[in-house]
């Protein structure tokens, strides 16, 4: 067996499509609505990322995976990208639908005190990647490739929101899918080191997002992401590089 497996680490900045977002309870409250055209943004929380303490706190990626050794150079990664959406508070938005037995169809000034959603612990993607590599340059022990992904898996994200006054400080679930590819470069460094920055598109679709503090309520929507990563790693050869 040849080959090389490898771990990285990195930190990402993010940004989102605007997204129609439907909310639904009809159980314990009475509303069922849509925000038509949501603007959202990511939240670095870069302030003190280099402390051992807050290495999670920022929007951050961490990534396994293994090089086969063949005349392809393909190989395989689980990626865990933690990124964070928030809905934009104080925006106007066109909503639709009714409130509590009250048909809404105008722009309307949303407020936390109306809607306040937020992925931000995070709008995660747990995905499976098949990578291509195709070495660009080589110099001693110094190698930089271009590194191709696409991938998929489930949002297992957490999400903080309120509705109407009704809140839900979150809990990990399982949310609905992600889909993407993404593009970067590697910079080998003495076999066993290497920096890795990319670039990665993703359609993402949340279909099992909980609301309120009994959870009965619902809201689904989907985006589109563009993500760039910068991070650090380490290659472990398995047999003859």
């Amino acid at each position: 067996m040849h080959g090389v497996f490898y771990v990285n680490w990195g930190y990402n900045r993010d940004w989102y499509t605007k997204s129609t977002i439907h909310f639904q309870n009809t159980t314990t409250d009475n509303y069922d609505f849509t925000f038509i055209d949501a603007k959202a943004h990511d939240r670095p929380d870069f302030q003190d990322f280099y402390k051992i303490t807050s290495l999670t706190v920022p929007q951050y990626d961490l990534n396994i995976g293994y090089f086969f050794d063949n005349k392809w150079d393909l190989g395989i990664e689980v990626a865990w990208n933690h990124l964070k959406y928030i809905v934009t508070d104080n925006q106007v938005i066109h909503v639709q639908g009714q409130v509590r037995g009250h048909q809404i169809d105008k722009d309307t000034l949303v407020t936390p005190a109306f809607v306040h959603l937020q992925h931000t612990n995070g709008n995660n993607y747990l995905m499976l990647n098949l990578i291509k590599r195709q070495k660009l340059w080589y110099y001693k022990k110094l190698r930089l490739s271009a590194i191709g992904k696409v991938g998929g898996g489930p949002l297992i994200s957490y999400t903080i929101s309120s509705i109407l006054g009704n809140g839900d400080e979150g809990y990990f679930h399982y949310h609905g899918v992600v889909a993407g590819v993404s593009a970067g470069l590697k910079l080998d460094l003495l076999t066993y080191f290497f920096l890795q920055t990319d670039l990665q598109g993703a359609w993402v679709n949340y279909t099992n997002t909980k609301l309120g503090a009994d959870h009965q309520g619902l809201a689904t929507h989907h985006f589109y992401s563009l993500q760039y990563s910068l991070a650090f790693g380490f290659n472990y050869p398995i047999g003859k590089l």
